[in-house]
């Protein structure tokens, strides 16, 4: 069936029932003969859009109006107003539907006063401008905020954001870690040495460089007349990640925190970044090549940052090893120059 038989099949039935044409005019509807009924929807109709929103609601509104020829006001009716839709706007666009006046536009949506607008608030400022904080909390992280204490000797501040990691649990590494790895070390070292992650020694002692790359780095830091007590020796990650892999990006977000509140515990001069990982971490900046920065100094958090290669890349190429001892030269000479 066609659309135009659709719609002389439902005239027909409007007309069995007596409806002479269709409009959204109350006063247009009615049975035939009946004049008092005209009258009275005419005088109850009501004015202006809410005339369209109770035609809306009445059966047959939405039907397909038919041909203007076809329909005819009744005997005595009154003219139908402007502003009321005639047959032939029956299936006009819904523009003349009232709109709810309590749904609010965009202009309308009143915007949080508690959402940070301030960069600042957005982002943590670059690391290598970054000066140290007195107090307060180290927030680096959408994870946690770690709060540092102003005053007391650095044994005492360490020990305090120890105790706020607790057996941590944050990330998915706690899971097949066998010992947390926090630091060890000098706490009021002017030498620190930042690592990725514990291997498989340091899982098992819960100390940072007790394996091969250990050794290697006890004799770096011998070879510029230190001793390994006065230095302090950190990583990034605090848990040993499964198969030695490298880091992921929630784990250094977790982590991360910690490392920092431990630098303002300590408040080194000179801090050397092990490796690419720990250098981004640093830095700031997820595409730093160890390369390309190694041996150059970096203003970070009112120490200077020096990256170097990690002890555990020598153990594959000591060809580099002259590289890195250049770098620590310059790290000894950081140091003597006070």
């Amino acid at each position: 069936m066609t659309d135009r038989e659709q719609l002389e099949a439902h005239l027909e039935f409007f007309r069995e029932l007596g409806v002479e044409g269709v409009s959204r005019d109350p006063a247009w509807r009615r049975r035939a003969g009946d004049a008092a009924a005209d009258d009275a929807a005419g005088a109850a109709a009501p004015d202006g859009p809410d005339a369209d929103v109770a035609a809306a609601a009445e059966p047959g509104a939405g039907a397909a109006s038919p041909p203007a020829d076809s329909v005819s006001p009744p005997a005595g009716a009154a003219s139908p107003r402007a502003d009321v839709a005639r047959p032939a706007d029956a299936a006009s666009p819904p523009a003349d539907v009232a709109r709810p006046a309590d749904i609010a536009r965009p202009a309308d949506i009143a915007r949080p006063a508690d959402v940070a607008s301030s960069p600042a608030d957005v982002a943590p400022p670059p690391a290598d401008t970054a000066p140290p904080p007195a107090s307060g909390a180290v927030a680096l992280s959408m994870f946690d905020r770690v709060e540092v204490p102003a005053d007391g000797p650095p044994p005492e501040r360490l020990a305090h954001v120890r105790e706020q990691l607790g057996p941590c649990t944050r990330c998915k590494l706690h899971a097949g870690r066998t010992t947390l790895v926090f630091g060890v070390g000098n706490p009021d070292a002017d030498l620190m040495f930042v690592g990725e992650a514990p291997g498989r020694d340091e899982d098992r002692e819960g100390i940072p460089f007790v394996g091969r790359a250990g050794q290697l780095l006890t004799r770096i830091i011998e070879a510029i007349d230190l001793r390994r007590d006065d230095v302090y020796i950190a990583n990034v990650i605090k848990c040993r990640p499964p198969d030695n892999r490298n880091p992921e990006p929630d784990e250094v977000q977790t982590c991360e925190p910690y490392l920092f509140a431990q630098i303002d515990c300590i408040r080194p001069r000179v801090i050397v970044a092990l490796g690419s990982f720990a250098a981004r971490t640093l830095l700031r900046d997820d595409r730093t090549s160890i390369t390309r920065v190694r041996g150059k100094v970096f203003a970070f958090r009112g120490a200077r940052l020096i990256p170097t290669f990690h002890p555990a890349f020598l153990l594959r190429s000591p060809d580099r090893k002259r590289e890195v001892w250049e770098d620590m030269k310059l790290v000894r000479s950081l140091l003597r120059a006070g």
